[in-house]
């Protein structure tokens, strides 16, 4: 590629007048919503806890960049919507960078990020997910105690375009890739686990399961834990321990021959309901079912269903209470909510940068990914309440507030930040600073 950002760039004539443009504009940043992201990091002590949660063992007298300045760094970056290490390169020179993580120098360069990443372990990893789990905590601490938690395990891919480490190629997705395993409560991300496509797609669930349940119940003894999954994870050993640990559950259940034997009187009925009325027609029902390998039965919904394509079934397993219907739809449909989460850490976050050929290094790129998304979140819960960015998702929120321009001057006493005058949220923007001020 030629370098041509010194030359003179011509845009035409407007009128009588040439418009030409450089890159000489000195410090300008397009980065200045930075300073929220680092306002909001300071109220929830993310990036220090999960440089302590990591741990430094470098050699002190070679340190120029600590730990938590360059996960911040880097998170900063994600949700700026710079994906890659390479792009710290410019970056790190740039002034609303260089103030919201607290330096006035150049920060990390591409190299030194990349290096943290590589030497990644499995017990910085779970280090990590603890880190995740307190923040959750945390932000439940000021209001009563909660009486139920309902846990999303949901499992996505991540496609590999390289010689990656415990990459295989999966037939469903058609190309090699990852399978990573996330759990969310609410729209708080819990545990983000990677794993290779050669397993089960329940696999480690029941591990992973009883660490955030354990930690979940020392934080609050008497809550009520629901765990809501999709017929992937409908496995005998994920059923029985979930009973053993008295966490319920309602997780989707594939459907087989008994299974639509048991619905077969049920389906002719609603097929001549279809016909006589010319509209989709929806039945539920229950009842005990135990395939050959569960330890004893347990209720199964069926939701039926009949319209222009024919019959479509639908099945779930449960041990709560209540109505077939409400169950179904207001219980069981609602974990599609999850999906929308897992696109915006995976997408708008770029959870999906699996681009190290070392696994554990992959595991960490989706961790910082996952603390993107917890600042993110929270951003939008603490300082966009009751504006118009208040449901925005964060590929929105980035467009429309964070990235604004700026001249920045420092000198010994003050860093001032002139914001874009005409920008179209302004007030936006200000009120968000307000609601962070400590």
């Amino acid at each position: 590629m030629p370098k041509c950002t010194n030359k003179k760039l011509d845009f035409g004539r407007a009128g009588r007048r040439v418009i030409e443009a450089d890159f000489d504009g000195g410090d300008l940043s397009s980065e200045a919503g930075v300073l929220l992201l680092r306002r909001m990091d300071q109220r929830l002590g993310l990036s220090t806890s999960a440089a302590r949660a990591l741990g430094d063992e470098r050699q002190r007298g070679k340190v120029r960049h600590s730990l938590a300045s360059m996960l911040a760094q880097r998170v900063y970056g994600l949700c700026q919507g710079w994906a890659d290490v390479s792009d710290h390169n410019a970056l790190r020179t740039d002034l609303a960078m260089q103030t919201a993580v607290g330096r006035d120098e150049a920060l990390a360069s591409a190299p030194t990020l990349s290096r943290l990443e590589t030497a990644a372990t499995p017990a910085q990893a779970w280090a990590l997910h603890g880190v995740l789990m307190q923040q959750f905590i945390a932000s439940r601490r000021t209001g009563p105690a909660p009486r139920e938690l309902v846990l999303d395990v949901d499992a996505t891919h991540v496609p590999l375009h390289g010689e990656q480490e415990r990459g295989f190629f999966h037939g469903y997705y058609d190309n090699y890739c990852y399978l990573p395993l996330y759990v969310f409560c609410g729209q708080d991300l819990l545990a983000c686990v990677l794993r290779p496509s050669d397993r089960d797609p329940a696999s480690v669930v029941t591990a992973l399961l009883k660490r955030l349940v354990d930690a979940l119940r020392k934080a609050w003894p008497k809550v009520r834990i629901v765990v809501r999954g999709d017929s992937g994870f409908c496995r005998p050993r994920v059923l029985r321990r979930l009973d053993t640990w008295g966490v319920h559950y309602v997780i989707g259940l594939q459907k087989n021959a008994r299974l639509l034997r048991q619905c077969e009187l049920a389906e002719l009925a609603l097929a001549d309901q279809y016909r006589d009325r010319g509209t989709k027609q929806r039945m539920y029902g229950s009842f005990d079912y135990a395939a050959d390998s569960w330890d004893r039965p347990r209720r199964v919904i069926a939701r039926l269903e009949h319209g222009p394509q024919g019959a479509n079934p639908r099945f779930i397993v449960t041990s709560l209470s209540g109505q077939d219907r409400h169950l179904y739809e207001q219980r069981y449909c609602a974990r599609g909510e999850a999906e929308n989460r897992i696109k915006e850490a995976q997408l708008d976050l770029f959870g999906r940068r699996a681009s190290c050929h070392r696994f554990w290094a992959n595991q960490l790129r989706l961790l910082l990914a996952a603390l993107a998304y917890t600042l993110m979140i929270n951003l939008r819960r603490h300082a966009l309440a009751g504006t118009e960015l208040a449901n925005a998702c964060t590929a929105t929120i980035r467009v429309k507030l964070l990235k604004i321009a700026a001249a920045i001057v420092r000198n010994t006493r003050r860093v001032r930040v002139m914001l874009a005058s005409n920008h179209p949220l302004r007030e936006v923007f200000a009120s968000a600073a307000h609601a962070l001020a400590p």
